[in-house]
Order: C-alpha cells, then structure tokens, then sequence
C-alpha cells in the first residue's frame, strides 16, 4: 500500500507588521501638536499681555489731552476777563457798575470748577467693547 501521508510542508512567510511604525509616527505627530499649542499658548499670552500695554497707554494718552484742553480753556478764559476789564476802565461809572453785574453773573458761571474725578488705574478699566472671557 502507498503511503497516503504525504507530509505536507508548508512554508509560512514572516509577516512585517506595520504596528511598530504606526506607533513612532504617532507618538512624532503627537509630541508636535503639544509643541504647536504650547507656542499657541504663548503667543496668545503675549498678544494680550501687548493689548493691555496699549490700552493703559490711550488712557493716559487721553488723560493728558483732557488736562491740555482744560489748561487752554482755562487759559483762554482768562484772556477774555482780561479784554473784559480793559474795557472796563473806559468805560463810564454807571456803564461800569451796570457791566460789573453782568459779568459777575457770567464770571460766577464761568468759575465753578468742574467737580475732580480721582484718577482711575488702567488695570481697572476694562473695554466696554468686549467681554473677556478666560478659560
């Protein structure tokens, strides 16, 4: 009788898997996303950081222009008193007294002082503007 079992060889080929490339890859793609939110973090810091700065210097560029234009009003009231008063001094004694009234109501008027605001510190301003809103 013939042998009816044959041995049969079979040759398995190795199998390269790809599960240890995948996870290098992975693992380089992941370390770069946490580089790129962490230089986002940053940069976003740094911009607002440069909003604040800019922000408290137009409040006390603006400080500095109302001063200005009080010191200029102030002071161009006080030309017009003096133009008020040369012409006083030709004017006749009864003209004078019937202008002293006038322009002492008008100087009353024009001498209140608008009621002083304590300064406010920039950092405690905050932009009508926008809502901040930090996470």
């Amino acid at each position: 009788m013939l042998n009816l079992t044959e041995t049969v060889l079979v040759i398995t080929k190795p199998k390269y898997t790809l599960v240890p490339l995948l996870t290098v890859l992975f693992l380089i793609s992941y370390g770069l996303m946490t580089l790129l939110i962490v230089e986002q973090g940053r940069t976003i810091d740094s911009q607002r950081y440069l909003i604040r700065q800019l922000f408290s210097d137009s409040t006390q560029l603006t400080a500095l222009q109302g001063k200005a234009i009080q010191k200029q009003h102030a002071a161009d009231q006080d030309h017009d008193e003096d133009e008020a008063h040369d012409q006083r001094l030709f004017l006749s004694s009864e003209e004078t007294t019937r202008d002293n009234a006038k322009s002492d109501r008008k100087a009353r008027k024009f001498r209140r002082p608008a009621p002083q605001k304590p300064p406010t510190d920039a950092s405690d301003t905050a932009d009508e503007r926008r809502t901040l809103i930090s996470i």
